[in-house]
């Protein structure tokens, strides 16, 4: 049956792009994770003396996530995020050359922070003007026939806003650890808990659209939406315990045996919280 994507050419464009949806190479560049990539890099690779090599390992993915989108994906939409991604690191590459050894040593300092918080003022940014920027990737997995329906457009809100917390809750870390801890390379700061918030958002983003999907279909059989089923709310902070312990074992070997009590605990839990959703 075809699929009724609005009038005029945009229309036929936007149901041409569902049409070709499907390929696992298509479906990859669909979500907005990738975009979200070249950022993630870069916050996790940046500090002293890495600047140039994050800045520059991060600009290659983007351009590479941009072509690829654009090649494999023809006539999708331009991504808001996609744009930012090479022009925040075209920016920062540029600055990267032509900057003095202070302000080379402040960025190599304070970059990732700069560049968690661009990326919550965009994702809280992109709320704000009513277009939460995982609607761009959402729309070319789904039907056009619901983009402007009120639980579409409300999941896309809440899956963005949790990108937002994850990022500006990565930002806030390394803060902590460059002015009060002092020690831009401290592994809590840098490396486990924004790997953490990463992990915890990419576990809700998998998990929520099931959860919406599982009440409308309740309610379109007339059923009474069921109260939240707490083990299956569990689930994606139950999950969290294992990589955990796992980045304990690897950056803090003076606590190994809190690592190895998360990573048990965590795997116990999960398969308990399993049993009973």
């Amino acid at each position: 049956m075809a699929v009724r994507a609005g009038g005029g050419q945009a229309g036929r464009v936007r149901a041409e792009a569902y049409s070709k949806a499907g390929s696992p190479l298509s479906e990859f560049l669909e979500n907005p994770v990738v975009g979200m990539s070249p950022w993630i890099l870069f916050s996790l690779l940046v500090g002293p003396g890495r600047f140039e090599f994050a800045v520059g390992l991060s600009l290659a993915a983007a351009v590479v996530v941009v072509v690829l989108g654009r090649v494999v994906n023809r006539g999708t939409s331009w991504k808001l995020l996609e744009l930012a991604d090479v022009v925040f690191f075209a920016v920062m590459a540029v600055i990267g050359v032509i900057a003095s050894d202070g302000t080379l040593n402040w960025l190599e300092t304070y970059a990732g922070e700069v560049a968690n918080f661009t990326l919550t003022t965009i994702a809280f940014g992109s709320m704000a003007v009513g277009v939460p920027f995982t609607l761009q990737y959402a729309r070319e997995q789904t039907d056009p026939a619901i983009w402007h329906t009120p639980a579409f457009l409300r999941t896309n809100y809440v899956i963005t806003g949790v990108w937002g917390l994850a990022f500006l809750a990565a930002g806030l870390a390394g803060l902590f650890g460059d002015l009060i801890l002092r020690s831009p390379d401290n592994m809590w700061t840098t490396w486990i808990i924004p790997i953490l918030a990463i992990v915890a958002a990419l576990r809700f983003t998998a998990w929520y659209p099931d959860v919406v999907r599982a009440r409308a279909a309740r309610e379109a059989k007339g059923l009474s939406r069921e109260p939240p089923n707490r083990a299956s709310l569990l689930l994606p902070v139950a999950g969290l315990l294992v990589p955990i312990g796992i980045a304990v074992l690897v950056f803090d070997a003076n606590v190994w045996w809190l690592g190895v009590a998360l990573i048990v605990g965590g795997g116990l839990l999960t398969k308990a919280l399993h049993a009973r959703s």
